[in-house]
């Protein structure tokens, strides 16, 4: 049974990366509708998420590991992460940038679930 400690790390990883994944459609579509958008839509969302993001991600994936030792676990949160980052050097608000997004938030919460998955198994 995982600990719980790590169960609500990963919990509260998978709903942020919703939370993600609803700000970068709801984006999306209101670029497409309105010309201008509010600060909600602006690129630094991105850096405070990926702020988050990150030591959320290395401490519920790395107290995962030390419970059922699978380490492709961890390596997909971290190529969850590179393609967040990436997503930084992509032009805001372009499809691109939503897509390489979500495909990094995606892999993320991949990892997380997984890290759960893991940790009932063990």
């Amino acid at each position: 049974m995982p600990r719980p400690a790590t169960s609500l790390l990963d919990r509260l990883a998978i709903g942020l990366s919703g939370l993600c994944l609803l700000h970068c459609m709801a984006g999306f579509v209101l670029l497409a509708v309105f010309a201008m958008t509010g600060d909600w839509l602006d690129h630094r969302v991105h850096m405070i998420g990926l702020a988050l993001a990150m030591p959320l991600a290395a401490v519920a994936l790395w107290r995962g590991w030390r419970q059922h030792g699978r380490s492709e676990i961890g390596l997909i949160g971290l190529c969850g992460l590179i393609v967040m980052t990436v997503s930084l050097a992509v032009e805001h608000g372009h499809a691109a940038e939503m897509l390489v997004s979500m495909a990094g938030v995606g892999l993320l919460a991949w990892a997380h679930w997984r890290n759960l998955q893991a940790l009932r198994g063990s």
